[in-house]
């Protein structure tokens, strides 16, 4: 089976299970315990059967659970994601509101978590049984075990409270909603300062997994023949490392590095609540919170999406990085 065929066929299976996907987040939240139209009581205070009734209609809370399925998947495939619960305002708004938030925030934390774990692991697979090995593995245990909460609470109270040299929440300075900064470096600056704390919070807790997947991964490629033969002909320990070995011990790595870009958008939940950080992760809990339903199939729609797209990359990428691998 050559590439092309190879990609129809993955291409075919991911439509497949995107379906899927959404049949079993229609269903989920069908059969989920909780009335939406507390929510509504509670946030808009309706007081007559009349004004419940208008509500439900708005919603297509009225609408038989056929004719509620079949909207639901028009609205998630064109994008049209309907009304929060809660804000009573169209979700596609609240998203483009916090995705750029989300993706400064996860993209930099999982990018500099790759690296940082990368590169560790590499070294310490190099020196296996030093004290380089036994100390990096020591702490991206400690570290990769801790609940990120608990990272983050501690460098807010050491960094923030103590020092002050960092904000604890919020993604810009409270005075530019009155005064907007001067220049673009200024606004660059306030943002990167908001981000220091929950990006730190994030690599702490991830990078170690990397490291660990690399140094596994490592030390069993440096004992092939090749890097031997590699290290005989005289070729320099830095390119023996990362050129030979890690190329061909990258596969694990592209998986999981693809899954990790795969649950970009659905933010860090925890980490964004502790920092109380306006972003996707947060939104979805403040939407667990108000069993806010068309909140929530969204984002889980999404995330869903992005991990098939990711995996789909990952195993194309397969036969580029290493081209013994055949689709078939």
């Amino acid at each position: 089976m050559g590439l092309k065929a190879y990609l129809m066929k993955r291409v075919t299976f991911a439509i497949v299970t995107v379906f899927i996907v959404l049949t079993i987040n229609f269903v989920i939240f069908e059969l989920m315990p909780g009335d939406p139209m507390a929510v509504f009581a509670s946030a808009a205070r309706l007081q007559n059967l009349e004004q419940v009734e208008r509500v439900k209609e708005l919603f297509g809370l009225d609408q038989p659970m056929h004719v509620r399925y079949i909207k639901y998947i028009t609205n998630m495939l064109t994008g049209q994601f309907g009304y929060s619960y809660h804000s009573h305002r169209e979700v596609s708004v609240g998203i483009m509101g916090r995705l750029l938030n989300t993706l400064m925030l996860i993209g930099i934390s999982t990018a500099l978590s790759i690296v940082i774990g990368i590169v560790a692991g590499v070294i310490a697979a190099q020196k296996r049984g030093g004290l380089y090995d036994s100390t990096s593995v020591l702490a991206s245990l400690v570290t990769y075990s801790l609940p990120s909460f608990w990272i983050g609470m501690v460098l807010l109270l050491i960094f923030h409270r103590n020092l002050g040299w960092f904000p604890g929440s919020g993604v810009v300075p409270f005075q530019w909603a009155v005064t907007p900064p001067e220049n673009v470096f200024v606004e660059i600056a306030g943002r990167l300062s908001h981000l220091f704390l929950p990006v730190v919070t994030l690599v702490l807790f991830q990078y170690g997994g990397y490291l660990l997947l690399t140094r596994a991964t490592m030390v069993e490629t440096l004992t092939e023949d090749y890097i031997i033969t590699a290290r005989a002909k005289g070729l320099k320990e830095r390119t023996v490392l990362f050129k030979h070995a890690l190329k061909n011990a990258s596969l694990p790595l592209i998986t999981n590095a693809a899954i990790s870009f795969g649950f970009m958008f659905s933010g860090a939940i925890i980490t964004e609540q502790v920092f109380t950080y306006p972003g996707l992760g947060y939104w979805l809990w403040q939407a667990i919170t108000y069993n806010d339903y068309p909140v929530l199939q969204t984002m889980f729609f999404i995330i869903s999406l992005c991990v098939i797209a990711a995996n789909l990359i990952a195993d194309l990428l397969y036969g580029i990085i290493d081209p013994r691998i055949k689709y078939g």
